[in-house]
């Protein structure tokens, strides 16, 4: 038995959530999103909440039940809320700027970086040496800041690069004499 799947997704107030066939369609205040279910998996909308449970006793309809109630939990939060990730640029140079609604980032390369949000995220710029990217959908923040990160990620001798704001790199020693 999944511990997730069983935990109904709770509606807030203002968030409207449409169960078309195994598509569920959630809308918000921030913004509107859709997905698809598994055939595994039956849904039933009660007032106020969203349960999920699978319709066979297979391996793998049980691991799409707590796959599915996760995701389907994660566009709700995102249409009220939104999601948020801060990355870090570590090193001697290295800042981020915005340009109209693009990324502009100088990481140490020959060349500036400039980098065109996706639709549904945006990019923020408190300090140069700090970005935040938000958007509803949580899957996509989290790609588009691997992405970022993966333009210069972090070297475990001196540390530069750009990491998460909750990253720890572990840092090695250099060579000895």
């Amino acid at each position: 038995m999944s511990r997730i799947g069983k935990k109904p997704v709770v509606i807030p107030s203002g968030v409207t959530v449409t169960v078309d066939g195994q598509t569920v369609s959630v809308k918000g205040p921030k913004g509107q999103l859709s997905w698809t279910v598994s055939d595994e998996i039956a849904i039933a909308q009660d007032a106020g909440s969203l349960s999920l449970s699978p319709r066979s006793d297979t391996t793998r309809a049980r691991a799409m039940w707590g796959l599915s109630r996760t995701l389907v939990n994660n566009m709700v939060v995102g249409v009220t809320d939104g999601f948020e990730e801060t990355l870090e640029l570590v090193g001697v140079g290295y800042r981020a700027a915005m340009k109209g609604k693009a990324l502009n980032m100088q990481l140490g390369y020959s060349h500036e970086i400039d980098f065109d949000p996706p639709a549904g995220i945006t990019f923020a710029v408190p300090r140069p040496v700090e970005i935040k990217i938000a958007g509803v959908d949580k899957q996509l923040v989290g790609e588009i800041a691997a992405r970022i990160r993966k333009l210069r990620p972090p070297e475990p001798y001196k540390g530069k690069g750009v990491r998460y704001a909750s990253e720890v790199v572990r840092r090695k020693e250099g060579k000895k004499k």
